[in-house]
């Protein structure tokens, strides 16, 4: 049986929609899943009888985690929440940390799961981590901005069978202090955390680059969305 995969929506606020952007759900097809796309709701007894048909949970990428999760006020004019979304992942993710569902986080994904599980942010890299390397790439996306360093012992790196690989990069917020809960698994040449997992956790991994955008030409990007749905399928 092929595992059901519950991917986080995406919403556009000029349009007023959800929309989902190809890769995810293709990506996690390739692999393997049954990718669907949750609606956009807080609604905690309709997001658990969505959530009791998942084997796993894809935290996309989208609106900066607002600066509420983890204890902030937000920079002015800086940054730009979905909270009904913050809401409904902290719904999906504190089930799946229940039932230990293995979960992949891609970009806002890891933000969020290093925020609500203690950590904080860099509201904005520009601002607060100025560097000269490249986290907010120009289109298209589908190629290399940097390159980052896989952690000795880690998941990651057993995975991809490689100590550095080059990854796409596309955003303005990171992880400023790592959830206790949560350990590195890649790390830029700029000091910022690009990868982490949950060691307390079945699969709980989360990149912070975009695998979506290069799984169709990029070995390393299959191999996560393959470890993910494996991962899933193996319940």
């Amino acid at each position: 049986m092929k595992p059901m995969i519950g991917v986080m929506p995406l919403w556009d606020d000029d349009k007023e929609s959800l929309w989902m952007l190809p890769g995810y759900m293709d990506g996690t097809a390739q692999a393997g899943g049954i990718p669907f796309m949750f609606p956009l709701t807080d609604n905690e007894d309709d997001l658990l009888r969505l959530c009791n048909v998942c084997n796993g949970f894809l935290f996309t990428g989208g609106h900066d985690v607002s600066p509420s999760v983890y204890g902030q006020s937000p920079l002015p004019g800086l940054v730009f929440p979905c909270e009904k979304r913050d809401r409904l992942e902290h719904i999906v993710l504190r089930y799946a940390l229940q039932k230990d569902r293995p979960v992949l986080g891609i970009c806002r994904g890891i933000q969020f799961i290093n925020a609500a599980l203690g950590g904080t942010l860099y509201q904005d890299l520009p601002l607060q981590h100025p560097s000269s390397v490249s986290h907010h790439q120009h289109a298209p996306y589908d190629r290399p901005a940097h390159e980052v360093h896989l952690s000795q012992g880690s998941p990651l790196r057993k995975c991809l069978n490689a100590e550095t690989i080059a990854v796409n990069s596309y955003h303005h917020q990171a992880i400023c202090t790592l959830s206790e809960e949560l350990s590195a698994m890649a790390v830029s040449d700029d000091g910022l955390v690009e990868a982490v997992w949950r060691p307390a956790s079945r699969f709980l991994w989360a990149v912070q680059w975009h695998p979506e955008f290069v799984y169709l030409k990029d070995a390393n990007s299959r191999k996560i969305f393959s470890a993910f749905v494996s991962a899933a399928g193996s319940l």
